[in-house]
């Protein structure tokens, strides 16, 4: 039993730190040997758990960016209440609540997407599982809405979500750009003024 726990306990320590050196330094550019370093692990224990660096990849995108947008920006939309305030909660007072280093390194799925959405198709369809829930989750959300007549009939269900979506994940790639967050306070203004056009 004891080994049991100790082997998960360093394919966990593997996986997290490798998110974080990802998410730091790039996939692309940390290697097995630096995550070596940073676990102060042999490779014997790597590959013990990770056949390579492209299976690694794949489970920090499925257990770790998944489950933070899940927790994050998923779940919080199956919440009850107002349909409005739970759209500005989401998307307007998450973004206040970032620290500075994250707002300084954007979004780790947003990075993983840019660097490599395009390359190969396993990590493509991974990560676009993560969109596709979220998108779903919206779209119900913005159904309800509809229903409960807090939301305007006439909006497209998927087009508001992909709206959504794409402007939230937008301004945390552009943020990396700037000292500070009066880009991010301009796009809290214009967000919360579009959850608004869409109310009923």
């Amino acid at each position: 039993m004891l080994q049991k726990q100790k082997s998960e306990f360093t394919k966990e320590l593997i996986l997290n730190e490798s998110f974080k050196l990802f998410y730091k330094d790039g996939f692309k550019a940390t290697s097995v040997d630096k995550i070596m370093v940073k676990t102060q692990l042999t490779k014997g224990a790597f590959y013990h758990h990770y056949k390579n660096k492209k299976e690694l990849g794949l489970a920090v995108i499925k257990l770790k960016i998944q489950q933070r947008v899940y927790d994050a920006m998923i779940s919080p939309l199956y919440n009850s209440g107002n349909v409005i305030e739970i759209l500005k909660s989401t998307f307007i007072d998450r973004i206040k609540s970032f620290p500075i280093q994250e707002k300084q390194s954007g979004c780790p799925m947003n990075n993983f997407i840019n660097e490599l959405g395009d390359t190969e198709k396993v990590y493509q369809i991974a990560l676009k599982n993560i969109i596709e829930e979220w998108k779903s989750a919206l779209i119900q959300l913005i159904e309800r809405g509809k229903k409960d007549n807090s939301i305007n009939q006439s909006i497209s269900n998927k087009s508001t979500a992909i709206y959504l979506i794409s402007s939230f994940e937008g301004i945390r790639g552009i943020r990396k750009l700037y000292e500070n967050d009066e880009i991010i306070d301009q796009f809290m203004l214009g967000l919360s003024t579009y959850i608004n056009h869409i109310k009923a």
